[in-house]
């Protein structure tokens, strides 16, 4: 068997090193045009932020390694340019030229491209992508250089921890993103807390705006937004996303899908015997089935495997399974992580679901270092199946989205997430555990112990409802919605008329700070016949949700000022 392999990194080298360790006799020639062929792409912003202090720190395996312990063929500077599917060669151009070389079995693993957008300007030379080795060692070398402003053009993962580490080197460093807010995939009531994290770090965020030019200078160049904001700049970063990376293979005849390679469950593309793997592989989602590439590494590796157990083992391998997406990001104290889809996804899929707003700690209240987390699960209408789940917070965030990423691949409903046997200790997690504590209020919500309303409806709450807020006095003091009626809930069975004359025959919305005591309202006036439902994650969640506009909308009692400041 003569197998190669082209592109390296997560996908090509996962599936080189596990072909080797299933067939020992097997030629293994890998190809990669780049000059380093297994390196830690996720690491290269922390070398660029100085965290990583060791360029050779990011290198995972050279070709001098891989032939000694798994006597791989690795081939750098060799730049695939053609494949005959037929003749089942490919066409690679090297520093002493152009060969062919033949194959039994080809993995595609090529990668992607950062997409350059037709600015004006965008080819100049203090812009740089964030790929590559050697883009994180250029970028280091600008910083050290004495780069003092740096602009970073898209507000995705990549961007962000780009602009983090800018920071950390004392830059001063603004983020500009087209869409609404930064980490467009995450809810909006979490991406404000992480604009929040951003600007407490320093950073300029310039979210729902996009670049329209970029002015080269003598000195510096200036990035000229869509509102007419000059941004000065030493260097910018491009991070507005990728593209598959598959020209050559298209060219070949290999069956593309919006750019990207079609494969089937192991990995088989439309050319016998050639297969694909990573960021240019086109992947369909575990949850809506929508047809997409996943950009991650984790799918890449394992699907590497996969493909090579297929190839090697076919009578026994599995099929690659439906990547769900799961991500994590840091940024400054806190974490940002999710799993599955989103809303608008949901909506745009046209799948009918309930979401939750959970602010739990993190472990045990009464336990030094106790601190919040903002959890959102969505979960279906009907069986409760889940759906996706996001979270930020300064601690903890990883252990529970990697729960209920589990729990989604296994198929469970959001009532499963009850019975989970989680790990508990003080120092650890709650005895309740936040993804025992989502299962309860989504079993809650799926039976009508509870009714929700959520922040986006506040308009046409406050047009066609009574707003109930159960919050102490100086707590109502500190911001309350117009024309709420303030009732703690610890005095709401005795004040029942009062709400009833109060509602006037609407519907009553009733909220807290972050549900639990508004669900205990909402039970108490569902029991007395009132028609009624419970802000989903309380004024925690409007706040983050309404960003800017909670300063405008949420009113401050002036007579109970005073009682506030003592507060």
């Amino acid at each position: 068997m003569k197998l190669v392999v082209v592109g390296g990194v997560a996908g090509g080298m996962s599936a080189a090193a596990r072909a080797r360790r299933l067939d020992e006799s097997a030629e293994i020639i890998i190809l990669d045009r780049g000059e380093h062929v297994s390196f830690a792409n996720c690491g290269l912003p922390y070398f660029v932020g100085g965290e990583i202090e060791n360029q050779q720190s990011l290198l995972v395996q050279t070709p001098a390694s891989l032939k000694a312990a798994l006597n791989l063929d690795v081939r750098v500077r060799h730049d695939v340019t053609a494949v005959n599917t037929e003749a089942r060669t490919v066409t690679v151009s090297t520093d002493a030229g152009t060969e062919q070389i033949s194959y039994d079995a080809l993995i595609l693993s090529p990668g992607a491209l950062a997409i350059r957008p037709p600015l004006p300007g965008i080819d100049s030379p203090r812009v740089h992508t964030l790929r590559t080795v050697e883009d994180a060692t250029t970028l280091r070398g600008l910083v050290t250089a004495g780069a003092r402003r740096a602009v970073v053009l898209g507000g995705g993962f990549i961007g962000i921890e780009a602009a983090e580490a800018l920071r950390l080197q004392g830059l001063e460093t603004s983020v500009v993103e087209l869409s609404p807010h930064v980490l467009p995939p995450f809810e909006s009531e979490l991406a404000h807390l992480i604009t929040e994290e951003l600007t407490g770090l320093g950073i300029a965020v310039h979210d729902g705006v996009g670049a329209e030019a970029i002015e080269p200078g003598v000195g510096h160049d200036t990035v000229v937004l869509a509102d007419g904001t000059r941004i000065e700049a030493d260097l910018i970063v491009l991070s507005v996303g990728v593209r598959p990376d598959t020209e050559v293979f298209g060219a070949a005849g290999i069956t593309l899908e919006r750019g990207a390679i079609v494969v089937d469950d192991h990995g088989r593309t439309s050319a016998p015997q050639v297969w694909a793997v990573g960021d240019a592989v086109l992947s369909t989602c575990a949850v809506t089935g929508i047809r997409r590439p996943f950009a991650l590494a984790g799918p890449a590796n394992r699907a590497g495997r996969l493909i090579a157990d297929d190839i090697f083992t076919p009578e026994i391998a599995r099929p690659m399974p439906r990547p769900l997406g799961t991500a994590i990001v840091r940024i400054g104290e806190l974490t940002a992580a999710s799993t599955g889809v989103n809303k608008a996804t949901l909506q745009a899929a046209g799948i009918a679901h309930h979401t939750l707003h959970l602010h739990p700690n993190q472990h045990a209240g009464y336990f030094p270092g106790a601190a919040q987390m903002h959890l959102i699960v969505h979960f279906r209408e009907g069986d409760g199946a889940l759906l996706g789940a996001q979270a930020v917070g300064p601690d903890g965030v990883d252990k529970r989205i990697d729960v209920l990423a589990t729990a989604l691949r296994a198929g469970m409903a959001i009532d499963d997430l009850i019975d989970l046997d989680l790990a508990y200790s003080p120092p650890y997690g709650m005895a309740k555990d936040p993804v025992n504590l989502a299962g309860m209020e989504g079993e809650n919500v799926r039976n009508g112990t509870i009714k929700l309303w959520y922040a986006e409806d506040v308009d046409d709450v406050l047009a066609n409802a009574l707003v109930l807020d159960t919050r102490s006095r100086s707590e109502f003091a500190s911001g309350h919605l117009p024309g709420a009626l303030n009732i703690p809930h610890t005095e709401l069975r005795e004040r029942l008329e009062e709400v009833q004359d109060a509602a006037a025959g609407r519907p009553t919305k009733i909220m807290c700070a972050s549900g639990m005591r508004s669900y205990i309202a909402y039970r108490v006036l569902a029991q007395h016949g009132f028609d009624a439902s419970t802000l989903s994650g309380g004024i925690l969640t409007m706040r983050a949700a309404l960003g800017d506009r909670a300063v405008t909308l949420l009113q401050i009692d002036p007579e109970l000022e005073p009682e506030l400041e003592r507060v």
